[in-house]
């Protein structure tokens, strides 16, 4: 059985579990955007005047947010799938075990895994997109491609994790994973204001993290100003992210499925 063939039976294993819960996950996909831009976008915007919105390229703060919210629901989405459910998949439930005990291999495991996570983003994001569009923050049919974009940024993310999960005895690490990096990413990755309202120092960081990276992406496919030279930069940075953290993963899981 070809790696490619196996871990098709992993992403399927995956979808029968989630068929039974799948009208839950979209339903929630698609209230949350309608809630965060209705209280953030709508609400926030309203307070701003048309001063302040020279610091957002002069489109309104609603359609400014939009994007950022996008590329920072693949990074949770990401983290939360690639945690908790992948411990219990190697600890407690032991579906690895069971799985290594067929022609499975652990890379096909994590391409499996990975591949599975990339859907759940992919149709999460393409929820996201609608409710922008119904918003009317959508100014171009190229926005269609922050669908994959957002998959890419998701899957890097998982992938690093992955790799992390596979080293953890426990779930206290998480709880660092959660604080002191996911949260930081999500503030301070231009998701709801320009890192240009940093000091110079804390911009340099900002703009070494992956999310930002995302972020640039999206919002200039969503509104239609992406920086052309910019662009293969933010996207070889999330493709290097992505083939170093699978590399991490399989060696990590390996390493602890033979322990």
């Amino acid at each position: 059985m070809t790696t490619l063939a196996a871990s098709g039976h992993v992403w399927q294993r995956n979808w029968l579990v989630y068929k039974r819960l799948w009208y839950r996950s979209l339903a929630f996909g698609f209230l949350q955007p309608v809630l965060f831009l209705t209280a953030m976008g709508i609400g926030i915007g309203a307070l701003l005047s048309t001063d302040d919105l020279t610091a957002f390229g002069g489109v309104p703060y609603i359609d400014w947010l939009g994007p950022g919210l996008l590329s920072a629901m693949a990074m949770q989405t990401a983290t939360f799938e690639s945690t908790y459910p992948i411990m219990n998949k190697i600890m407690w439930g032991r579906n690895y075990e069971a799985m290594l005990s067929t022609p499975l291999g652990v890379r096909s495991i994590v391409i499996g895994e990975l591949a599975w996570m990339a859907f759940r983003i992919g149709s999460l994001a393409a929820i996201f997109l609608m409710v922008l569009t119904a918003f009317g923050i959508t100014r171009s049919p190229l926005a269609i491609l922050a669908v994959p974009v957002a998959m890419l940024i998701g899957t890097s993310f998982a992938a690093c994790l992955v790799a992390f999960t596979a080293t953890q005895k426990n779930d206290v690490g998480f709880s660092a994973i959660f604080r002191f990096v996911v949260n930081p990413l999500f503030l301070f990755s231009g998701t709801f204001f320009p890192l240009t309202q940093l000091p110079d120092a804390l911009q340099a960081i900002a703009w070494a993290t992956p999310l930002f990276h995302g972020v640039q992406l999206v919002r200039g496919l969503v509104l239609s100003d992406l920086n052309l030279a910019a662009a293969p930069l933010h996207l070889a940075y999330l493709l290097v992210m992505l083939g170093v953290g699978v590399v991490l993963a399989d060696r990590n899981l390996r390493r602890r499925m033979a322990g």
